[in-house]
């Protein structure tokens, strides 16, 4: 088993927990990525939940005090990732409680319902409490919920779009009821965080093997503040200014 590394993730410190199993021919990795369920209460978190991990459905389930978490394996590019998923209390007295459960969060879903405006209305309040507890990059994805619901739908499809791209984020609707596109948004969120991941470890091979390639060719690389240029091989002595 590796030690536990500690990467940057869009300058927020990501814990990448990296377990190694080794035999003659192949290594598998876990990685860890926490991620957060977001919106006001009765919007589905849970059920969300619920549907994604166990795929289950509980049609008079009570809202979530506090908080809690599940974690579900994924495959991406044969490796194994572990999302670990936090459903926070959407009731504003928990609120204050909660706040601690978004650092080191990765990834968010943010839902609202479509059938309920005053859901919608309240996606500003949440990303802001969102940036202002965790990474502003944080991978996000905004969800409609309960798009069974049509004959009672007060949000349409094509507001929800606009305001997801104003805001940078990916959009999706969903119905834990029914399951439709649950699976697709929890994996849209995770493996965008690791093909970002991914683009940042090998950049960081890259790094390394040019900084081993420098050095064992003796050369040097001098630095200079204006111009951006660079020289290899020389040192220049006895500079000065007058």
């Amino acid at each position: 088993m590796l030690m536990v590394d500690a990467l940057y993730f869009r300058n927020t410190q990501l814990l990448l927990h990296k377990m190694a199993f080794n035999n003659e021919e192949e290594k598998t990795e876990d990685y860890l990525f926490k991620i957060v369920l977001i919106g006001d209460s009765a919007v589905g978190k849970s059920n969300l939940l619920a549907r994604f991990a166990r795929d289950e459905f509980y049609p008079n389930s009570k809202s979530t005090i506090g908080v809690e978490f599940q974690t579900q394996k994924m495959e991406i590019n044969g490796k194994e990732v572990k999302a670990q998923i936090w459903d926070t209390a959407g009731q504003e007295r928990f609120r204050a409680v909660t706040s601690a459960y978004y650092r080191g969060a990765v990834g968010a879903l943010l839902v609202y319902d479509i059938s309920r405006r005053q859901t919608f209305d309240s996606i500003g309040r949440w990303l802001n409490e969102l940036h202002t507890h965790s990474d502003m990059n944080v991978v996000t994805i905004l969800v409609g919920n309960k798009s069974d619901l049509k004959d009672a739908r007060e949000v349409p499809t094509t507001e929800g779009k606009a305001l997801a791209e104003a805001q940078g984020l990916f959009f999706m609707e969903t119905s834990a009821l029914d399951s439709s596109n649950v699976v697709a948004a929890f994996q849209t969120v995770v493996k965008e965080i690791y093909n970002i991941l991914s683009r940042k470890v090998m950049m960081s091979q890259e790094l390394k093997k040019d900084d081993a390639s420098w050095i064992e060719n003796g050369k040097t690389v001098v630095l200079q503040q204006e111009g951006n240029q660079s020289a290899e091989g020389e040192t220049k002595k006895g500079c000065c200014s007058k």
